[in-house]
């Protein structure tokens, strides 16, 4: 396995909208900066836009499902649904285009629909069955009060906080308006109440300055609530999503079982195969000269027992690499003991472990606590390490740690991300700790199944 050491292992961070490159030192707090912000303005956008937006799906959901419904006595009745579920589809997919616009939503599509049949009926069937036509048609019901909510809450807040705010200014570019100074707060036949003294404005200004500062934290609140959803509605269901991961994973499992294969078999090959080759034609070369010279025939029996011990020694390598004996009889105990006296660097092993796990768990914690000792042997340059085996409810822990140059990162194509995806495969997850200088903590998790032989 071929691991990068030496490099620098970190995660970036952004806003996740274009431009933004990462963490950005400001002068101003985040409270007051809050409200010009190009954020606040694209949630202030998104929440304008979400009343006719709102309008528009739900009079359109309801009179589409209404008059489907209403026609199921017919025929007539399926494909207006069908076409009504297909509508809240395409609106839900423009929604998912504005959130990820104007809100930064990261979210993937819902499922596809499946078509078991082809043309119309098979279309229809597709629809009618997909949940994530429903959970569109939901979403186009709910969206509408919701939208009516937070944009009169929005407006009001903006519009007022701004105008407050902005109060000494018109009103002394305005200093009498319909005969009278200063802005009627109250009035009657009697007597009025107008803002027309310096306290009075000043005030008006700091409370407009209030709901200014207010309102950008508010419409972050309310839109909120339209990214859960969004996300939850018009993104793709829990079973879709695990359906999704299962399949990938299988794809993973499939090709490293064949990868394991080819490489046992160029091993074989280049290996143990080669040489029980090579040892044929020396023993029959022997056997030629047994009764012509039998010195030389011994001379040429003791290299050829040379080469079987050779073959042998490979050969319980490659069995060693697939599945140990010392594994099977005597546990992860025994096992990573024995992995860790053949690597370079002296290594600590404690497995704290009350009972056995599965073997295919127990077989992939060897594997990956294998690999990783020989990625510290090839690429740390240290000149210790640790293994740690434990169980922590119903996961699997270990962690391998060594105090070398550090910088080991499970970048695309290096030997930590195929172990990764190793992992993943079976619901596993490999943590990678390793600042450049050191040292290195890399965990891995594996979901605990019990040894069936031992319950």
């Amino acid at each position: 396995m071929a691991t990068e050491y030496g490099q620098s292992y970190g995660l970036g961070s952004g806003s996740g909208f274009p431009g933004d490159t990462g963490t950005r030192r400001h002068r101003l707090p985040a409270g007051l900066r809050a409200p010009f912000e190009a954020r606040s303005l694209r949630e202030f956008g998104y929440v304008l836009l979400g009343l006719p937006i709102g309008i528009l799906l739900f009079t359109f959901a309801v009179t589409m499902v209404s008059l489907g419904a209403g026609l199921l006595v017919t025929f007539l009745g399926v494909p207006v649904l069908a076409a009504a579920l297909a509508g809240c589809r395409g609106f839900g997919a423009m929604e998912r285009v504005r959130a990820r616009a104007l809100l930064g939503l990261r979210m993937s599509d819902p499922e596809p629909l499946r078509m078991k049949k082809q043309g119309a009926m098979g279309w229809m069937g597709a629809v009618l069955k997909s949940g994530a036509s429903w959970r569109s048609l939901l979403y186009a019901i709910v969206q509408f009060p919701w939208s009516v909510f937070s944009f009169a809450v929005s407006v009001t807040f903006w519009v007022t906080g701004w105008a407050m705010l902005t109060y000494p200014l018109w009103f002394w570019v305005f200093p009498m308006y319909t005969g009278q100074d200063g802005l009627q707060l109250y009035g009657d036949e009697t007597h009025g109440i107008y803002l027309d003294n310096p306290f009075e404005i000043t005030v008006t200004a700091l409370i407009g300055l209030l709901f200014t500062l207010v309102t950008p934290w508010l419409m972050r609140a309310l839109t909120t609530v339209d990214r859960v959803m969004v996300h939850g509605l018009l993104g793709p269901s829990r079973l879709a999503t695990r359906v999704v991961e299962l399949e990938s994973d299988r794809g993973v499992v499939v090709d490293t079982a064949a990868a394991d294969l080819r490489r046992i078999e160029r091993d074989l090959h280049d290996g143990a195969q080669a040489r029980l080759v090579n040892l044929a034609m020396d023993l029959g070369l022997a056997k030629e000269k047994l009764k012509e010279d039998p010195r030389a025939a011994a001379v040429m029996v003791d290299e050829a027992h040379g080469e079987v011990k050779t073959a042998l020694q490979e050969l319980r390598d490659l069995a060693r690499g697939i599945h140990p004996a010392v594994l099977t009889d005597r546990g992860l105990d025994a096992a990573l003991s024995a992995v860790a006296s053949r690597c370079t660097v002296p290594v600590r092993v404690e497995v704290d472990l009350a009972e056995r796990p599965a073997s295919a768990i127990e077989g992939i914690a060897y594997f990956t606590v294998s690999e990783l000792l020989q990625n510290i042997s090839k690429h740390a340059r240290a000149t210790w390490a640790a293994v740690e085996v434990w169980r922590v409810e119903n996961r699997l822990m270990l962690q391998v740690v060594d105090n070398g140059v550090g910088g080991a990162k499970a970048s695309a194509g290096s030997g930590l991300a195929g172990l990764a995806e190793r992992l993943d495969a079976v619901d596993g997850i490999l943590v990678v700790d390793s600042p450049a200088g050191g040292p290195t903590r890399i965990t891995a998790e594996l979901p605990w199944r019990s040894d069936p032989a031992t319950v």
